[in-house]
């Protein structure tokens, strides 16, 4: 068993990148992922899967077609799969997700922001 613990702030010094989700820990299935993201994400949805946003540091706004929901800074939601939506960063926010291990990060859309290889950090 590795079992080590991991640092948050160490492991987001480690990149620069908006938008690309970094693998830093699996469990159960899931994929525990840190992003650093600036701006308005693609519209999309998971038709399988469940995502937890945990808003590290920063704002999120985390769109919907019917309403709007502000993430601060040590809250989470759960966006649950079927749903569609759109994580709008006004300025730099760092967030730990939690997905399984297939999950693409555009979801069912596919654009110059769909990460199909992540790298583990």
């Amino acid at each position: 068993m590795n079992m080590e613990k991991v640092n948050l702030l160490e492991k987001f010094s480690l990149f620069k990148e908006q938008w690309s989700p970094k693998i830093v820990g699996e469990l159960n299935g899931q994929h525990i992922k840190l992003v650093k993201s600036e701006g308005a994400f693609v519209w999309h949805k998971h038709e399988n899967e469940d995502e937890l946003f945990l808003i590290v540091k920063g704002k999120l706004n985390m769109e919907f077609r019917d309403k709007t929901i502000v993430l601060e800074e040590g809250e989470f939601l759960i966006v649950s799969r079927g749903v569609e939506h759109r994580p709008v960063a006004v300025e730099e926010v760092w967030m730990l997700l939690f997905e399984p291990v297939a999950t693409l990060n555009t979801g069912n859309v596919v654009d110059e922001k769909t990460k199909h290889a992540l790298d583990r950090i």
